[in-house]
């Protein structure tokens, strides 16, 4: 006779604390201050659940958890304000918002 385990532990949100408090460190879209706690899963089904120490980043877009205290201030994550309206892609040398992360012309990465 054999057991196996099917289950693991993982992140969930708990609480928003603050919505767009700063910046995901992988993807750069807005992330959420939260607090959060860990699950305890057997066979998907939630068994316990205990609260996180501290509270995280939490961004939706690539489901990362962070510490907040690797999150960059607002005021550095702009751009000055002579070239926050208009950026030239470097490939092919066509203007692009600023808000772009590709070009739409020739698809290259800002």
């Amino acid at each position: 006779m054999f057991f196996f385990f099917v289950g693991g532990v993982n992140q969930q949100v708990s609480q928003l604390l603050k919505r767009g408090a700063g910046s995901c460190i992988a993807c750069g879209s807005p992330a959420d201050l939260v607090e959060y706690e860990k699950v305890l899963k057997l066979f998907f089904v939630p068994v316990w659940r205990w609260p996180g120490k501290e509270p995280a980043m939490y961004c939706d877009n690539c489901s990362l958890f962070f510490p907040w205290s690797i999150s960059p201030p607002p005021d550095q994550r702009r751009l000055p304000e002579s070239i926050a309206d208009v950026l030239k892609c470097k490939f092919c040398s066509r203007e692009v918002d600023a808000e772009f992360r590709f070009c739409p012309y020739c698809g290259s990465a800002l």
